[in-house]
């Protein structure tokens, strides 16, 4: 199979590390001119420069700017109005319980995790379904439906994000646009390397097998029993947004290492 997105502009929110830069480089790779988003101008040109080094080749242009807001959702349309795949990667977590979560961190953590792909998706289908060709990927979460008793505020918003996936997919029904899921489980991306960055200098093990005891201590129900590279959950998005998903809508598809226990 070889995936070609010649002549395609891809936008990827929250991309300039992590999940989102791997999908960055996997999109670029396969020929799309990608639009790579982060906060700070800083960060935007250091991930530019980054994917650069490995796809020296890459048609890639940045956007820096918070999509946390109506503004600067707006400020990325307005630079950018054309987009065949939206990925709506951008998205926060960190644990707090319950009890002791006030409204306002309810509130921003829905801005940023959900209103951004809702007002950027509201904003680029149109545009998709007149020229009967689009992908819209929001990156969920295996917490969306094992919900974290630590972290209720996160999964609330990945579960969110199943069903605006779900209902915009029924919504854009024959038009050639697909709207799909994909849940990450554990990853080894950079806030994880970093929540494990003690560990690792502490015990002098590598950081892969540290986020393997990780995962097994908070995820055991694993089955490959290790946490995913990044590398591997860019590799189903830019499956789900190639001309070869097409049959492939309103789909939650898991890329979690098998730890949501369902058949």
């Amino acid at each position: 199979m070889k995936i070609d997105f010649e002549g395609r502009t891809a936008i990827v929110t929250g991309s300039s590390a992590g999940i989102g830069l791997a999908i960055v480089e996997g999109l670029a790779a396969s020929g799309a001119r990608v639009v790579l988003n982060g906060r700070s101008q800083a960060s935007t040109d250091a991930a530019l420069v980054a994917v650069a080094a490995v796809l020296p080749h890459a048609d890639l242009v940045g956007f820096a700017g918070d999509l946390g807001s109506a503004e600067g959702c707006a400020a990325l349309v307005a630079a950018h109005p054309r987009c065949d795949i939206l990925v709506n990667n951008l998205g926060i977590y960190g644990p707090q319980d319950f009890f002791e979560t006030p409204d306002a961190e309810w509130t921003r953590f829905f801005e940023i995790n959900v209103m951004s792909g809702v007002r950027l998706t509201r904003a680029y289908l149109p545009g998709m379904e007149q020229q009967r060709w689009g992908r819209v990927v929001f990156i969920s979460s295996e917490s969306a439906l094992n919900i974290p008793a630590d972290m209720i505020h996160y999964g609330f918003t990945k579960t969110a994000m199943l069903s605006i996936a779900r209902g915009l997919a029924k919504r854009m029904a024959g038009t050639g646009v697909t709207v799909n899921s994909v849940l990450p489980g554990p990853t080894l991306s950079d806030g994880m390397a970093e929540m494990l960055k003690a560990e690792v200098e502490s015990s002098g093990r590598t950081i892969e097998a540290v986020a393997a005891d990780f995962v097994l201590a908070n995820r055991p129900s694993s089955i490959i029993r290790r946490a995913a590279t990044v590398e591997e959950v860019a590799n189903l998005v830019v499956y789900a947004s190639s001309p070869q998903a097409s049959a492939t809508t309103g789909a939650a598809l898991r890329v979690d290492g098998g730890v949501v226990d369902s058949i």
